[in-house]
C-alpha cells in the first residue's frame, strides 16, 4: 500500500464583502473527514476594519495575504476560493506550491470576457458610482438579495447580510472591470499554476455565470482541470440548500487525486509461503 506522509491543508478563500465566517458552515464536511481547515479574512475584511487601508488594498495585496498564510503551514495547501476568493486563489497559486485549486463561481482573470447579458448590466451598474475604486464600497442588500442571497430564505438572508462588511473598491474594480486596469493586477497565468483543478458554478448564477467560468477553467491545459455545474444553484455555493452536494463533491475530487486529510501507513509486509505479502493488520 503506497505512504502518503504529507498532511494537507484546505484554506477557504472567502469573496468580497465577506469574511472567513463565510465557510462556517461549508467546511464542516471537510472537518469531519478529518481535513485541518483556515479561513482566513483577507486584509481589512474584520468589521470595524480602517477603511482607509482598505481603500489602498488591491487584489495583489489580497493575493500576497494568502501566499504569505500557505507559505506559515506544514505543507502546500489546496486553497478553495468562493467568488472574488476564488480569483484572489488564482493569483495566490502563481506564487506559492499549491495541492490542488477550487474555484467556487470565481470571478473571472484578467483576459477572461464577460458572456452574458447580467455581467454587462452589473458592469454598467459599477460604472454608475462614479469614482468608486477610491474608495471602500458598502454592501447594499438590495444587490445582494438580488445577485448572491437570492435563493436563501428571507431571514437566512438578511442574517447572513447583516455580516457583510465594506470592499475595497479599488480590488472591485480590477477583477470586474479588469479592461480599464492597467496594472494586469488579475492577471493569473495558468502556465505557472501546476496543481490540480476543479471549477465549480451554479447554473442560475447571475454574478459569475457558468458560461463564463467555464471560459476560466478551459484556460488550463489537457486535463489539469475539470468543471461541474449545479444547475439549480445560484452563486452563494457555500451556503445555499445545496451547499453540502458541493462540499461532498469536492470530497470526491480530493480522493480520487489521494489528497488525503492524515498520513496513511504502508501495511507491513512479512514472508509469507508464497512470497512476500502484507502482514494482517
Amino acid at each position: 500500500m503506497k505512504s502518503n506522509k504529507v498532511v494537507t491543508p484546505v484554506v477557504f478563500v472567502h469573496g468580497a464583502f465577506c469574511g472567513g465566517w463565510a465557510f462556517d458552515g461549508f467546511r464542516e464536511p471537510f472537518e469531519a473527514a478529518g481535513f485541518e481547515t483556515h479561513a482566513p479574512n483577507l486584509p481589512h475584511h474584520e468589521r470595524g476594519a480602517d477603511l482607509e487601508q482598505l481603500t489602498q488594498t488591491g487584489l495583489k495585496d489580497y493575493a500576497h495575504a494568502i501566499a504569505h498564510y500557505a507559505r506559515g503551514l506544514r505543507a502546500p495547501p489546496v486553497l478553495v476560493g468562493h467568488s472574488l476568493g476564488g480569483l484572489v486563489s488564482q493569483l495566490a497559486a502563481i506564487q506559492v506550491p499549491i495541492a490542488g485549486l477550487v474555484l467556487l463561481a470565481p470571478s473571472a482573470p484578467w483576459g477572461v470576457p464577460p458572456t452574458t447579458l447580467d455581467e454587462h448590466s452589473n458592469h454598467l451598474g459599477l460604472s454608475l458610482l462614479g469614482d468608486f475604486w477610491r474608495r471602500a464600497v458598502p454592501p447594499d442588500y438590495r444587490v445582494a438579495r438580488n445577485t448572491t442571497l437570492d435563493r436563501l430564505a428571507r431571514e437566512d438572508a438578511r442574517r447572513t447580510f447583516a455580516r457583510f462588511v465594506p470592499e475595497s473598491g479599488r480590488a472591485i474594480r480590477e477583477a470586474v472591470q479588469w479592461w480599464l486596469d492597467h496594472s494586469m493586477a488579475s492577471q493569473a497565468p495558468v502556465y505557472r499554476i501546476a496543481a490540480p483543478v476543479l471549477g465549480i458554478s451554479g447554473g442560475k448564477d447571475r454574478v459569475n455565470p457558468s458560461s463564463t467560468v467555464r471560459r476560466v477553467i478551459q484556460r488550463f491545459p489537457g486535463n489539469q482541470a475539470h468543471f461541474h455545474e449545479f444547475p439549480e444553484m445560484s452563486h452563494w455555493l457555500v451556503g445555499e440548500p445545496e451547499a453540502a452536494e458541493v462540499s461532498s463533491l469536492v470530497l470526491r475530487w480530493f480522493e480520487a487525486r489521494e489528497i488525503l486529510p492524515k498520513p496513511t501507513k504502508a501495511k507491513r509486509k512479512q514472508l509469507t509461503l508464497f512470497g512476500w505479502g502484507e502482514a494482517p493488520a
